[in-house]
């Protein structure tokens, strides 16, 4: 099976080449996508450098694919992108600012390669390794729209808003994102779960960066996860 990592990328200049480098040690068939969502930092600049860079995967291939946004249109913007040049059997989104590891992307594919189930989510709340003790607002955040967001769907996520999606290639081309920005999460998740796939949870590690590090959500992406999981879930 191959891999499609896609990377949305927005002023990350200062983590994007360790997050390329850190996915391209994964030893498993794959190709990144990264998706530059309009970056006035330089990332841009970074990208086209790391793309003309020699074949770095095993048939010979440079293994990273670009794409250019005109302008800031956001997370769910840059993976419809992704999606429409992607190859590989399996989709996993990777943030670019290293508060993911891709050294868990094994346990995370595993229920997808065995066939027990068509998404894989990330969670961030039991098991895994390392977390790095931050935020008790933005937790208690999290956890209030994942509850609301069982309600909804009749799951147990523990962790709707993790980073961390792994999707069956057509299970993902099966659902409109029509979402440009992080209302991805709750959208795909509320989706998903009307088309009844199987959702497995996976722990990951995880190392959250403070506002000053670079923390993009705030309280009013929050506010619009709400607005979202009910939009979608009205919607027929």
């Amino acid at each position: 099976m191959k891999l499609s990592v896609v990377m949305p990328v927005f002023n990350e200049v200062g983590t994007l080449e360790e997050a390329i480098r850190r996915v391209r040690n994964v030893r498993l068939p794959k190709e990144i996508i990264a998706v530059d969502d309009g970056s006035t930092d330089g990332s841009r600049r970074l990208l086209e450098r790391l793309e003309a860079q020699p074949a770095t995967d095993p048939d010979g291939q440079n293994d990273l694919k670009v794409i250019f946004q005109p302008f800031n249109q956001g997370k769910g913007a840059a993976i419809r992108e992704a999606l429409a040049v992607a190859t590989g059997d399996i989709v996993i989104i990777q943030d670019a600012d290293l508060e993911y590891d891709p050294q868990d992307y094994t346990r995370l594919l595993e229920p997808i390669r065995t066939g027990k189930a068509d998404v894989v989510y990330g969670t961030r709340f039991y098991g895994g390794g390392p977390h790095r003790v931050l935020f008790f607002w933005h937790y208690l955040g999290n956890q209030i729209l994942t509850f609301f967001s069982n309600m909804l769907t009749n799951l147990n996520l523990s962790d709707m808003e993790v980073g961390y999606k792994v999707f069956r290639a057509e299970v993902l081309r099966s659902v409109e994102i029509e979402s440009r920005r992080f209302g991805f999460e709750p959208e795909v998740t509320v989706k998903v779960a009307k088309k009844g796939y199987r959702i497995y949870e996976v722990p990951i590690s995880y190392d959250g960066r403070t506002y000053a590090e670079g923390k993009k959500i705030t309280w009013r992406d929050g506010i619009a996860a709400f607005y979202f999981l009910v939009r979608f879930w009205l919607k027929d």
